[in-house]
Formats: structure tokens, sequence, C-alpha cells
């Protein structure tokens, strides 16, 4: 058994699932041979899958999304680093109640990438997803030595509301080392950076923002682009509408102005993970997320698992919180059938409160179904 599943968002990570599973199915097979890879896609959990495949976990203070000092991570194995953007400048990095959707910065994301860069690796793999921000990457740059500037000479403000004042963008400054690595952008999204699909319009509500403030943004980082071309060329506007440059609030377009090369996500984890070794070992893969439902299929790490699983010729069931796709879209994902923990507790607030137990019982079942 391979359990290869990504966190239950808000009740369970996705090492917490791993041992979770591990524990229900040895409940009918004591000895059952259980191999554990917790997965992600590149936002947030990307650095604790890395930590749990054997990277080592490293620690920094960096800036926070508004400003403040933080303890970030990011994990290192031989010449790769894993960085992943949500440590420094998620969501979760706001004060409690608090969002920002005009003035949170990545400018702690920056640091994050400056701290693997002073670890000496060459590769890194960079995950976006998570974030408080839409500065397009701005802030970044910012702490890797770009400089954006206003009319009057001086820096511009934090923030994705602060780009409307840009008046000149110096990338002349960019830490030398960033043209040494290779610098690889994952994630599950391939919005561009503005417009009807892009970072403000999709992404900026769930941080905030309200519809005067998705205009605001979607200005800003179009003139914040239209500056960029001025200063690196015509490389800027193709990075602009490139896929990925609106993952993450447009953190996309700023790392591939540097140089990064935009894969999926759960394709880059799955890689850095070792998961085609794990794969030939299993008879069967368990995967899953909180949530099964049209995004899933849409670069979501467990489609990513049943793709490569489906590919090797290996089965796939899918443990979940909550299901909402149907037997036919399942089945066309390479995923043989899902067991939702709603399945063993119809109460959706004790599926969230209690998930652990509950999915020890699921995977009870599953065992029973596959083992028995």
């Amino acid at each position: 058994m391979l359990v290869a599943a990504d966190k239950f968002k808000g009740s369970l990570t996705a090492v917490e699932v791993a041992e979770r599973v591990t524990a229900g199915l040895r409940r009918v097979v004591a000895d059952v041979e259980v191999e554990a890879m917790p997965v992600a896609d590149g936002g947030d959990g990307t650095v604790a899958a890395a930590v749990a495949a054997g990277f080592e976990r490293r620690e920094v203070r960096v800036a926070g999304p508004l400003g403040q000092e933080i303890t970030a991570a990011f994990a290192v194995r031989g010449d790769t680093a894993v960085v992943e953007m949500a440590e420094a400048s998620g969501l979760q990095r706001l004060p409690a109640g608090v969002l920002a959707p005009l003035t949170a910065s990545t400018y702690g994301s920056g640091e994050l990438l400056r701290a693997a860069l002073d670890a000496g690796v060459r590769t890194i793999v960079f995950g976006v997803g998570g974030s408080a921000t839409t500065d397009g990457g701005a802030g970044m740059l910012s702490a890797l030595g770009a400089r954006f500037l206003d009319a009057d000479g001086e820096p511009v403000a934090p923030g994705g509301g602060g780009l409307a004042d840009v008046a000149r963008a110096d990338l002349s400054e960019l830490d030398p080392r960033l043209t040494s690595v290779e610098l690889i952008l994952a994630s599950d999204v391939d919005n561009p950076l503005t417009g009807p699909k892009g970072a403000p319009a999709v992404y900026g509500p769930q941080k905030g923002a309200s519809p005067d403030d998705v205009e605001t943004l979607d200005a800003a980082l179009a003139h914040y682009a239209q500056v960029l071309h001025a200063s690196v060329g015509p490389k800027a506007a193709e990075y602009a509408t490139a896929p990925g440059a609106g993952a993450a609030g447009g953190i996309g377009y700023g790392a591939l102005l540097i140089g990064a090369r935009f894969r999926a996500g759960i394709e880059v984890m799955l890689d850095v993970l070792g998961f085609a070794p794990a794969l030939e070992r299993a008879e069967l893969v368990i995967t899953g997320e909180g949530s099964l439902d049209e995004q899933t299929l849409h670069g979501k790490a467990p489609a990513g698992v049943a793709a490569a699983a489906r590919a090797a010729g290996k089965e796939v069931v899918a443990v979940c919180g909550r299901l909402a796709l149907p037997p036919v879209e399942l089945g066309r994902a390479g995923i043989r059938r899902a067991y939702p923990l709603t399945d063993a507790e119809p109460d959706i607030a004790r599926c969230i409160s209690d998930a652990g137990p509950i999915l020890e019982r699921v995977a009870e079942q599953i065992g029973r179904d596959f083992l028995s």
C-alpha cells in the first residue's frame, strides 16, 4: 500500500492523513506494509511534504505579508531546495481576522529564496499557492535586489495597490546567483497575470478584495507589467500572459521574470519526493484531499497521483472529507473509488472537528474491501 494524499485543509496535515490511514488499515491486517508519502501541489504544506520525504527542514527569520518578522521554513536535500511561498506570504501568516488585499507583500518569499541561495543549492523548487498577496511578485523581487520607484525616485508602497505608482523598475541589482540555479515555478494554476482570468479577478476576493479592490489591483498589475516592459523588454509582456503568471497573486509573474520554468506543482513534487520508485513497490495507491471536486481535476494532488499511478498500471482509491464528483468523473481521473468521511459520519461539522478518528474508520473500510 502506498498512501500519497494531500492535506485535509483545516483538519489534517498530509502527514496526519497518512498516519490515520495507516492506523485504519492495520486494524484490519496488523502487518500490512504501508509506505507513506505525503504529497502537495506547491501550495501550503509543500515544505512539510518534502521534510516527510527526508529533506532537512531549515528555518529563517523573514518578513510576513504585512512586514512583521516571522520564522519561516524551507527544505533542503543535496543540491535541491523546496521553498513554499505560503510559509512567508500565505494567508495563514496574516493576523487573525485581518485581510490586506492591497498592501500584503511577497517580500518574505524573496527572503526565503535568498536563504535557499545561501544554502548553495543548484535547483530551487518554488511552490506557490495559498497567498495573502496580489503584488505580482514585486515584493519578492525587491528582496532579491530589484527596485520599484515612483515619479520622485522613492520606493513605492508594498503590496499590489502600491504598484499603481511605479514609474521605473530597476532589475540591474538582482542577486547574480539567480543565473546559476534552476528555478522551477511549481503551481496548480495556469492563470495569466491580469484580465478576467487573472490573479485579481479570480483569486482576489478570497484574499478580501472587494469589487473595487479587484479593479484597482488589476489596473495596478497591468501598469506594473507595462513599466517592466520598458525596463526589461518584450519578454515582460510575454510573461504576463504566460501560464502560471497569475499564480499566488502574480508571484508567478515575478518568478518568470527571473528565469523560472513553470511546471504543474504536483508533477514537480512527485519527482522531488521520489514517487516513481515508491509506486513500483505498491499494489494499491491511496490518495486524497479534503474535498474531491471539480478543482481536483485541474492540477490538484490527487489527480496527479492518480494519473501517474494509472500510467504505471496501478489501482487507485481516494479518501476525502467531502465528495462532489460522480463515479464517471472519478473513473476518468483514474480513481476507482472514493471514500468520503461523510459516508462514516453524516454530520459535516463532526467530519471537520473529528477528522482523524473518522478517517481511521474509513481506512478500515478500505482495508476490508481490498485486504480481506
